[in-house]
Formats: C-alpha cells, sequence, structure tokens
C-alpha cells in the first residue's frame, strides 16, 4: 500500500523541481547583460594598433569591414552632433585609421 504513495510524492517532487528549473532558466535568460568593464587610465600619448583595437571593440586581426562596422556603431553612440565630446570622436577616428592601416599625418590640405 505505501509503494503507490511513494512513487506519487516522487512524481509530484520530480515535476515541481521541473517547474522550478524551468521558472529559474527563463529568469535567467530575461535578466538584462551585465555591463562591459571599462578599461582604467586615460589614453596613451601614441595610439597602438591594442589600444585602437581596445577603443573599437575588434580584435587587433579584424579585417577592415568589421573595423568599420565597429567605427560606425562607436561614432553613433559618440558623435558630437549627438552631445558626445570632440576629443573621444577623434580618438575613435584615429583608432579606426590606426586599424586599417591609413597613415596618421598625410601631406594632403584635405
Amino acid at each position: 500500500m505505501a509503494t503507490p504513495l511513494f512513487a506519487g510524492i516522487t512524481v509530484a517532487a520530480a515535476a515541481l523541481a521541473g517547474r522550478y528549473g524551468i521558472q529559474a532558466w527563463q529568469a535567467f535568460k530575461a535578466r538584462p547583460p551585465r555591463p562591459k568593464k571599462f578599461f582604467v587610465g586615460g589614453f596613451q600619448p601614441n595610439m597602438t594598433k591594442r589600444e585602437a583595437a581596445l577603443i573599437l571593440g575588434v580584435r587587433e586581426s579584424a579585417v577592415a569591414e568589421k573595423v568599420k562596422e565597429a567605427h560606425r556603431r562607436v561614432m553613433i553612440a559618440n558623435h558630437p552632433d549627438a552631445g558626445g565630446s570632440h576629443y573621444l570622436a577623434s580618438k575613435i577616428n584615429e583608432a579606426k585609421d590606426m586599424m586599417v592601416g591609413k597613415p596618421k599625418d598625410s601631406s594632403s590640405a584635405f
């Protein structure tokens, strides 16, 4: 007589545990993403390829297409016309130029 009772309790416990597990998973998936950690300190006097990659959020070996896409995304968030800093915008542009291999100083006035 006691065996069906224990079987019923076991099935009920398994169902409740499954329900709790599903609710926990849905809550885990619905949580907001954690903010990325920012790097301490300012910019280096001369920009390196590593610093440029950190500014744009790409790998140092990223192809030009990925660099341009990352530059566009970062510039939209930090453009001076949208309330961003001119200094940050210039650093973002310098980072893009460094990553795509464009020389820093050009002989052209434009």
